[in-house]
């Protein structure tokens, strides 16, 4: 059992594991401190200075890079780390795209959320310059056939970096270029499709802003727990739907097989469940033409169209798609059953 640490946070005693930060421990004990570069799932950056804190007697830190001490007394509202955290978020937005209306992350944006719990004065903003990416010039990267990058509503976090240099372990894009120039870019600062990157989508689920967005993007109404089709991996995914139609996934972090993590086609290749062309249910022919069936009627002729052969004369093969029991299990008809060792298996995703 993880040692455990005690002190304050805000006049109310908290405790955390030894090690882990104070963001961490604040937020695991529901009191929120405004953060954008940090996610859980990566190391602590500290690059966007918004999470700073006040410890007494010491002064301002960053809580996403300060460890929990014993006794320690944090200040999450004073009035230095208010002034600090609004000089910090103001540079931020006087750089940043301010259509939020059109923006897909409109009111799930970590940037409009802390921009609220501040309180942003309007008249403040108007001593600054209008830049380049808040008047939304940067050219929009659409060549990737999944997602959108728009470096307009970027705030240079560097989450999507360290995604997929951390998790990923692509490094598909770094940070290019200095000062007002600098940006996120991939090698020789190509198109994201020209890029080493293999789409996994990583980088856009933890976006915090909407720099990175799926395309076609529709928020789901409901969320179905299931398992990915495409092999027999059985990543653990929650589909979107919205009426009849699948919009969405997002890997389940719960699932120990991939904890969240999906491939390309996990997370992106759902469109053929909407397909127009697709079989909902099976069909027979007959007189020449197909006609829809009951499943019990579909199996009862495949049962007899089998009965019709031995040995030898029976070949089977089986999918990836299929989970190891599945394919166990054809593999045992096809020898037990129809006495024959002609199974094959297509081990390509």
């Amino acid at each position: 059992m993880a040692e455990k640490v005690t002190f304050t946070i805000d006049g109310l005693k908290v405790q955390a594991n030894k090690g882990d930060t104070i963001l961490k421990a604040a937020l695991q004990n529901g009191i929120y401190i405004p953060h954008l570069c940090y996610h859980p799932d990566l190391k602590p950056f500290g690059g966007c200075r918004v999470c700073v804190v006040e410890i007494k007697g010491r002064g301002i830190i960053i809580s996403c890079k300060a460890p929990v001490e014993e006794g320690i007394e944090v200040l999450t509202d004073s009035p230095e780390v208010n002034k600090l955290r609004r000089i910090a978020v103001e540079l931020i937005i006087a750089d940043h795209y301010r259509d939020c209306l059109q923006c897909v992350k409109n009111t799930n944006c970590k940037l409009q959320k802390i921009a609220a719990y501040i309180g942003i004065d309007q008249k403040r903003f108007q001593r600054f310059k209008q830049l380049k990416k808040a008047t939304g010039s940067l050219p929009i990267d659409d060549s990737n056939p999944f997602f959108i990058r728009d470096l307009n509503k970027c705030v240079l976090c560097g989450i999507c970096v360290r995604t997929c240099e951390e998790i990923v372990g692509v490094g598909a894009v770094d940070f290019a270029f200095r000062g007002y120039s600098t940006k996120i870019a991939t090698l020789k600062d190509k198109p994201i499709k020209e890029s080493i990157c293999v789409s996994c989508g990583e980088c856009v689920v933890r976006c915090p802003v909407g720099a990175l967005i799926p395309k076609n993007f529709e928020y789901p109404v409901r969320e179905v727990k299931t398992i990915c089709p495409y092999c027999g991996v059985g990543c653990g995914i929650y589909l979107g739907v919205r009426g009849n139609k699948v919009v969405s996934v997002r890997g389940d972090v719960n699932n120990p097989v991939n904890k969240g993590l999906l491939c390309v086609k996990g997370r992106f290749g759902y469109e053929f469940i909407n397909h127009p062309e697709r079989l909902t249910t099976p069909l027979i022919k007959r007189n020449g033409v197909f006609v829809e069936a009951t499943w019990e009627e579909a199996l009862d002729l495949v049962a007899a169209k089998f009965s019709n052969y031995k040995g030898d004369q029976f070949a089977v093969i089986s999918s990836a798609k299929c989970t190891n029991e599945e394919n166990y299990l054809i593999q045992k008809f096809t020898r037990a059953v129809m006495g024959t060792n002609n199974i094959d298996h297509c081990a390509r995703l």
